[in-house]
C-alpha cells in the first residue's frame, strides 16, 4: 500500500517565507520596544514600527498626545485598535491604527499588530513598574533622611543633674512619628521636661512635632511659668490652622527644682504621670486641659508635689499601653505593674525592663503606634559610716 506525500507548491513557499518575514520582523519589533524603560519612549517606538516600517497611514494612542503618520480621526475608514493590558488584564492603552485608503488590514498585518501589542503592553508595564520603583526608593531615602533628621532633634546630651538619674527612650512605628520629647536646663538652675503625642501617625504628625518643637523651645527658654507655656502653646497650635487643628497634641510639661526637690506639672490632655515615692506612696498627673491646638482659649493650671529621694517619675505615650497581644492590650494598670515593681533608681534600667516587659507582652506582634517614655529618677543619698 503506497503513501501520498504532498511536495510544497510555489504558494506554500510564499507563504512560510512571508511567515518567516513576519515572526523576524516582530522580533525586530520587540527589540526595540524593549529598548528603553521609559514609558513614552516605548509608545513612540510603537508608533514608529506601524507608520513606517509596518507603512500604516496613521497610529495614535488616544488621550495622549503621542501621534504618528497621517493621523486617526474617528471619521476615518479603516481603523483598527489593539489594547495594551497589564498581566492582570486591565487596559493600560490603546493603539489605534489606520490603514493605507481605508482598507481592511490583511491577516498577516493584523497578525503582527496584535503580536506588537502584546510586547508592547509587557514593555509599557515593565517601564510603568520601573518608575514606581525610582519614585519609592527616593521617597524612600527622603523618609531615611527624616527619620534621621528627627533623631538628631532628641536631645543629643542629658543635663547632668547631681542626685537624679533622668533617661528616655523613644522608637517610631514608621520610618518618622508623631511623638516628641525634649529637655532644657535653664539658667535659673531648674529643667523643664516634655512629652508631646501628635495626633496620628507618619510623616504629617512629624512634620507637626517639628513645628512644636521649635514653639516649645522659643517658649520654654524665656521661663514662663508652665500654665502661662501650655495656654501659648495651644494657642500656637490653634493659630497655625485646620490641619494642625486635626493634628491635635497631647502634652505633659514638668518642670523640676533639683537642690528643692520639687516638681511643677500641666497635663493638657496627655496620658497620666506617674510618680513613685520610696515608701510606695503613687501621685498621678491627671489632664487639667484639653490637647493643645483643640479648643481656642483653653487654660491649664500647675501641679505641684515633692520629689523626695527614692522618687522616681515616668512620662509615657500612649504606644506603650496600647501595645497589643491579639485583642488584649498591655493597658496602664501593667504598665505601672512593671513600672513600680523595678527596684532600682537608674533610668535606662527601668526603660529598659518597661521596653522589655512590653516586647515580651506582644510577642512577635508588630509596633503598631509610636512608643515614648521619659523617666526620671532621685537617687538615694549615700549614707556615711559611722565610725
Amino acid at each position: 500500500m503506497g503513501t501520498d506525500i504532498r511536495l510544497p507548491d510555489h504558494n506554500d513557499t510564499i507563504d512560510l517565507q512571508q511567515q518567516v518575514f513576519r515572526l523576524q520582523a516582530l522580533l525586530e519589533a520587540s527589540r526595540q520596544v524593549h529598548a528603553t524603560i521609559r514609558e513614552e519612549e516605548v509608545l513612540e517606538s510603537v508608533l514608529r514600527i506601524v507608520v513606517r516600517e509596518l507603512e500604516m497611514a496613521g497610529a495614535a494612542f488616544p488621550g495622549t498626545s503621542l501621534e504618528s503618520g497621517e493621523g486617526v480621526d474617528a471619521g476615518r475608514p479603516g481603523l483598527r485598535s489593539f489594547p495594551l493590558n497589564d498581566r492582570d488584564g486591565k487596559q493600560m492603552a490603546e493603539l489605534v491604527v489606520s490603514s493605507p485608503d481605508g482598507r481592511d488590514l490583511t491577516i498577516y498585518e493584523t497578525d503582527f499588530l496584535e503580536g506588537l501589542a502584546l510586547q508592547a503592553a509587557v514593555a509599557l508595564e515593565n517601564a510603568r513598574n520601573h518608575k514606581r520603583n525610582v519614585e519609592y526608593a527616593r521617597v524612600q531615602q527622603d523618609l531615611d533622611s527624616a527619620r534621621e533628621i528627627q533623631r538628631s532633634l532628641l536631645p543629643q546630651h542629658l543635663p547632668d543633674i547631681p542626685g537624679y538619674s533622668v533617661g528616655f527612650k523613644s522608637a517610631t512605628c514608621y520610618e518618622v512619628g508623631g511623638d516628641y520629647l525634649d529637655i532644657l536646663s535653664l539658667p535659673d538652675g531648674s529643667v523643664v521636661m516634655a512629652v508631646a503625642d501628635v495626633a496620628g501617625k507618619g510623616l504629617a504628625s512629624a512634620m507637626m512635632s517639628t513645628s512644636f518643637r521649635a514653639a516649645f523651645r522659643a517658649m520654654a527658654v524665656s521661663g514662663v511659668p508652665l500654665d502661662e507655656l501650655a495656654t501659648r502653646m495651644n494657642q500656637h497650635q490653634w493659630l497655625e490652622g485646620e490641619e494642625a487643628r486635626r493634628r491635635y497634641v497631647t502634652a505633659i510639661f514638668l518642670r523640676l527644682y533639683p537642690e528643692k526637690g520639687e516638681m511643677e506639672f500641666v497635663n493638657a490632655g496627655h496620658n497620666p504621670g506617674y510618680v513613685l515615692h520610696q515608701d510606695g506612696s503613687r501621685c498621678e498627673i491627671e489632664s487639667s486641659g484639653t490637647p493643645l491646638g483643640l479648643l481656642p482659649g483653653m487654660q491649664y493650671t500647675i501641679e505641684r508635689c515633692n520629689f523626695p529621694a527614692g522618687s522616681r517619675l515616668l512620662f509615657y505615650t500612649d504606644g506603650l499601653t496600647e501595645a497589643f497581644c491579639g485583642d488584649e492590650e498591655f493597658g496602664p494598670e501593667r504598665l505601672w505593674e512593671n513600672f513600680s515593681q523595678c527596684d532600682m533608681l537608674k533610668a535606662d534600667g527601668i526603660l529598659d525592663a518597661l521596653w522589655t516587659a512590653i516586647q515580651s507582652f506582644v510577642k512577635d506582634g508588630p509596633q503598631g503606634d509610636d512608643m515614648t517614655a521619659l523617666v526620671l529618677c532621685r537617687k538615694a543619698p549615700v549614707l556615711e559610716p559611722v565610725a
